[in-house]
């Protein structure tokens, strides 16, 4: 059985920087836990784990929405809270809840992200694991945002990293993203989707999300791939990420 990570699960374009800094210790979430918690959409908001994906419903919709590669974040998360529970289903069912009322409500960040500080202030591990489990989520489509940018501060503050920490935090995932993101041309770019120039919007995305599907690290983790083979697999996504980045801000869409 795959062990219970926190609440997170691996960034499809930053695979090797979540394997390196994520929580897999079973003492630090266990489902025994969360055997006689009650389950009710309230009970579940007001805990750590549903300020927790409210605050990733706010920093994933930070930037005008939510683009493929951090739904899919979002969902490997849900699945991994979920399984916390007796009734994984239902648990699931709520986050979602959570997380659609929650990204639609950027005013009220800093109570949530006090609220979780509240909660876990005496824990500097899992608030260091969230805050970096955000700044991955806001990376996570190959551009960061003044609007992310200045949300994933105000959480940091709220959560009681100072600026150096914070801005230390950063610079560990943007070094990562510069170093990896390979500039090319936009010729190149449409070559490695496979398509041609015209194409169109609705076939450009379709070869996207063919690409991310067959080499995603999750599917091929899953049919007992090697580490090297997951991180080469994950180098090819931040190439087809990035490309389809690109080409989409050529055509505005």
């Amino acid at each position: 059985m795959t062990q219970i990570l926190l609440f997170l699960h691996v960034a499809a374009v930053f695979y090797w920087i979540y394997r390196s800094s994520s929580v897999s210790r079973p003492e630090t979430y266990s489902r025994r836990q969360f055997q006689s918690f009650v389950l009710t959409k309230e009970h579940l908001q007001r805990s750590e784990l549903g300020l927790f994906v409210a605050l990733s419903a706010k920093v994933a919709k930070a930037d005008g929405r939510v683009d493929e590669l951090e739904a899919e974040l979002i969902g490997n998360m849900f699945s991994d809270i979920a399984s916390l529970f007796p009734d994984p289903q239902a648990a699931k069912t709520i986050l979602k809840e959570i997380f659609e009322s929650e990204k639609q409500i950027p005013s009220n960040v800093d109570e949530i992200a006090a609220s979780l500080f509240a909660v876990l202030k005496n824990d500097p591990h899992k608030r260091q694991k969230m805050v970096e489990f955000l700044v991955n989520l806001a990376f996570i489509d190959g551009t960061l945002s003044h609007a992310e940018e200045e949300m994933l501060h105000k959480i940091a503050s709220h959560m009681n990293f100072t600026h150096e920490q914070f801005a230390a935090m950063m610079e560990r995932f943007g070094s990562y993203h510069r170093h990896t993101l390979k500039e090319s041309s936009l010729s190149q770019a449409y070559e490695l989707l496979g398509v041609s120039a015209d194409v169109s919007d609705d076939l450009l995305k379709k070869a996207y999300r063919s690409l991310v599907r067959e080499h995603h690290p999750d599917i091929i983790k899953s049919q007992g791939a090697s580490e090297e083979y997951l991180k080469a697999a994950t180098e090819k996504v931040q190439e087809i990420n990035a490309a389809y980045e690109m080409i989409k801000k050529a055509r505005g869409i």
